[in-house]
Parts: C-alpha cells; sequence; structure tokens
C-alpha cells in the first residue's frame, strides 16, 4: 500500500508540474561597439536599467525649469495616460495569474417541497419536507502542456513592457519640457538682441536724415537707413510670435491652460550639459523603450506556448462537499456529503485548421517583436551618435560664430564711423549692420542648439542617474 501510495504521489507531481509548450527564448544577439564612433573613450558598463533617471534638469541651475518639470510631473496628461496604461497592464497580468489557483465558491440553498402522490414506486402518500444545503465546490486546471504558466508569464512581460513605457513616457516629458524652454529662452535673446539692433538703426535713421536735411546726404540713404530698422522692427514681431507658441506648447506639456500660463521673459546665458556617455553596451542596460520591447518579445515567445497547448487536451478537476438535511440540525456530521470529480479530459479532434493558424499568427507576432527589438536598439545607437556629434560640433561651430559676431560688430561700427566722416556711403553701413545682425542671431542660435543637444543626449542614453 504504501509503495501504491508513492507511485500515485509521484504520478500527481508530474501531473501538476507539467510542461511547456513555449520555444527556449534567446534574445536576439546585437553586436554592440566598444565605444561610440562620435566621443572618443568610454567608461566600463553596469547594470542600470532600473537606476533612477535622476532630476537631470537641475545641472541648468534654473528654478524657472526645476518648477517646470515637477509641474509635468504632477499633471501632465500625456504621463496620466502612461501611467494608466501600466496599471491596466499590471491589473491583466493578476487577472491571468489568478488562473494559477483553484477557483472556489460556496452556496446556500433553503426550500419547502411537495411531492406528488401519484410519482412511480410510492405508496399513494404526497410528503411535505423542507429542504435546506450549505456547500461548496473547488474547481483547477492542471497545467499539463505549461497552457496557463505561459499565459501569465507573458501577462507579467507586458506589465514589464508597460513599466518601460512608462519611464520612456516621462523621459521623454521631461526632456520635451527641457527642450521647448532652451528654444524659450533662445527666443527672449533673441528678442532682446531686436531691441537693442532696433535702437541702433533707429539712431543711425536719425543721423541720416539730419545729413538728409543738411544735404550732405541722399534720399537714399535715407530709405535705406528706414529699410534695416523696418525690417528689424518686424523681425520682433515674429520673433514675439514663435515665443507665444513657445510658451503655449509648454502649457500643454506641463497639464496647464494655455490662457493661464505665463513665463516672464529673461536673459540668461544659455547652458549646456556635461554627459559622461557610457560604453555602447550600457545603452541596452539603460534604455527603458528597449527593455519595453525585449520584454514585448518575451511575451510573444510564451504566447507560442499557448497557441501550441491547445493541440493536447486539457485535464480539469472538481471537488464538491456540505451539509444537507430536512431539519433543523443543519451542520451535523449524518447530514455531510462530499464529492471528488469529475476529472475531465477534453480535447478538441478538427477545428478546420484554427489551432495551426493560431501558432502561425503568434510567430509571426513574435518574429515582428524581434524585429522591433533590433529597430528599436538601431535606433538608440543612431540617436546617440547624432546627438554626441550634434555636441561636439556645435561646439566648434559656437567658438567660430562667436569670432564672426564679434568681427561684424566691429565692422558695422567702423562702417557707421566712415558714413559719419563722409568717408563711405550708406550702403556700406547697412550691409555691415544687416551682416551684424544676422551674425549674432546666428551665434543665439547655434548656443540654444548646444544646449538643445545636450538634452537629446541625455534622452537618447536613457537618462543621467544619480550618483
Amino acid at each position: 500500500m504504501p509503495a501504491n501510495r508513492a507511485s500515485l504521489s509521484l504520478a500527481v507531481a508530474a501531473l501538476l508540474g507539467g510542461c511547456s509548450m513555449a520555444p527556449a527564448y534567446r534574445p536576439p544577439a546585437i553586436a554592440t561597439p566598444a565605444a561610440y564612433k562620435e566621443v572618443p573613450g568610454w567608461t566600463a558598463a553596469t547594470p542600470l536599467d532600473a537606476a533612477p533617471r535622476g532630476q537631470w534638469w537641475t545641472a541648468f541651475n534654473d528654478p524657472v525649469l526645476d518648477d517646470l518639470e515637477t509641474r509635468a510631473a504632477a499633471a501632465s496628461p500625456t504621463l496620466a495616460a502612461a501611467l494608466a496604461r501600466y496599471d491596466a497592464a499590471r491589473a491583466a497580468a493578476r487577472v491571468d495569474n489568478a488562473d494559477l489557483f483553484p477557483t472556489i465558491g460556496v452556496n446556500a440553498q433553503a426550500g419547502r417541497q411537495r411531492q406528488s402522490a401519484n410519482r412511480p414506486l410510492t405508496n399513494g402518500t404526497a410528503p411535505t419536507y423542507d429542504n435546506y444545503i450549505v456547500g461548496g465546490a473547488l474547481s483547477y486546471e492542471i497545467d499539463l502542456w505549461g497552457r496557463v504558466r505561459n499565459k501569465v508569464a507573458a501577462a507579467r512581460a507586458d506589465a514589464a513592457a508597460s513599466a518601460g513605457d512608462l519611464a520612456s513616457a516621462q523621459l521623454s516629458l521631461q526632456a520635451a519640457v527641457a527642450d521647448a524652454y532652451a528654444r524659450l529662452r533662445g527666443l527672449d535673446a533673441e528678442a532682446d538682441l531686436l531691441r537693442r539692433s532696433v535702437e541702433a538703426f533707429n539712431r543711425a535713421y536719425e543721423l541720416t536724415a539730419t545729413r538728409h536735411d543738411g544735404g550732405l546726404a541722399s534720399g537714399v540713404d535715407v530709405n535705406r537707413a528706414r529699410t534695416v530698422l523696418s525690417n528689424a522692427r518686424a523681425q520682433i514681431s515674429a520673433v514675439a510670435n514663435q515665443r507665444a507658441a513657445t510658451e503655449h506648447e509648454i502649457a500643454a506639456l506641463i497639464g496647464a491652460v494655455a490662457s493661464d500660463f505665463a513665463i516672464a521673459p529673461r536673459i540668461q546665458p544659455p547652458g549646456t550639459l556635461a554627459v559622461p556617455a557610457a560604453a555602447p553596451s550600457a545603452l541596452l542596460q539603460r534604455r527603458p523603450d528597449i527593455a519595453a520591447a525585449e520584454r514585448r518579445m518575451y511575451a510573444a515567445n510564451a504566447r507560442i506556448g499557448v497557441a501550441r497547448a491547445a493541440f493536447f487536451p486539457t485535464l480539469s478537476l472538481g471537488l464538491s462537499g456540505g451539509w444537507q438535511t430536512t431539519g433543523p440540525s443543519l451542520l451535523s456530521t449524518p447530514s455531510a456529503f462530499w464529492g471528488l470529480g469529475p476529472l475531465v479530459s477534453a480535447l478538441t479532434l478538427f477545428d478546420g485548421g484554427r489551432r495551426r493558424a493560431e501558432v502561425g499568427l503568434s510567430r509571426a507576432q513574435y518574429d515582428e517583436a524581434a524585429a522591433d527589438y533590433r529597430d528599436t536598439v538601431l535606433g538608440a545607437f543612431r540617436q546617440v551618435e547624432d546627438a554626441l556629434a550634434a555636441g561636439r560640433y556645435l561646439a566648434t561651430q559656437a567658438v567660430e560664430q562667436r569670432d564672426a559676431a564679434t568681427a561684424a560688430q566691429r565692422t558695422s561700427d567702423l562702417a557707421l564711423t566712415r558714413y559719419h566722416d563722409g568717408a563711405a556711403d550708406y550702403l556700406e553701413v547697412v550691409t555691415a549692420q544687416t551682416e551684424a545682425l544676422d551674425s549674432e542671431r546666428a551665434l543665439i542660435a547655434v548656443e540654444t542648439s548646444r544646449m538643445r543637444a545636450g538634452i537629446a543626449l541625455v534622452k537618447a542614453l536613457g537618462g543621467a542617474p544619480t550618483a
């Protein structure tokens, strides 16, 4: 008898343990270079996909930007939607996880019955009696082929992918707010330059008008001076229009109503971020979108196992029990009843090719997820290289553009002096003033682009973790 019990225990353990129809999961190998092409050297990689991305924007030391980032994290509808999707994915995983456990229910019934005196096999009496039942039932699917386990694994992987989506949405929102703020401050600097230029051009116009009244300048010179002045004034309105649109963009990003939102103009030196680029292999560990793509690939692999398990029979076990009586002693021992079973096995023999098609569909979905993963990784490397190249070349461009702006301003001052002394005509002044203004505006654009390139690099690297 003990041997029979041991054999039965082993058989039950084998049934409950089951097997899995999912293919062995092997993420596609993607070769990573030892260093980025656009930056010399590298640092050793450490697992960082779960590391906090840090409040990297505080490196700009700008209280206004800090406040905007805080408000965006608290009230952005984009981030709220991503959080809701994450909560939904976690709830869906819990729904599937419940299939790992038996379903238990209870029931109670009370009734009064009168039987017919003409029923078969009766003595002609019509008895009337009460009937009371209290009991419960248990049902459980024995997961022989891993259908339930693979379904649960896929749901958990989907929830993990949704967590990666949430982290990506948060990082993208932070970068979008910082990028829009950088453009806003660049427009503030450009507006200030144009106002100063208008003042200078107005003085030059008054000088030309005075010389014209004294017969020392022609009407052509006056009109040229007026043209330069009016063009600069028109550009002030154009920049104001761009700034208003950018301010409205920031309002939408942080969840504020554009009509009630404003950022005071401020002239400040453009900031840059010094972001060290770790080894390319660290990129695969840090980027939340790469982690999400990998988890979706894992979920698709598990769903192949769910589809393949449909070719094998399902096995479910039932158990019921309770108390039943016609009198007041409901819970007494003689009123107890129980039943073990049924043990049900079911297998579909013909379905018109549905199961085979579902296996083919799940395999195709896995291939798509694998391709998406590879595309995400390649895109991440491209974004990092783009940001590194932009930061490096813009730094050089800024030095040259600053020299050009300084030289152009000197030329403008000399041209105006020469015109005042009668050594040059006003066309030389107009040309010099226009070149000086264009060079200054180009310098502001380059400095703004450098700030934006640093922000783009933080986003491309998956954030800047705290030390």
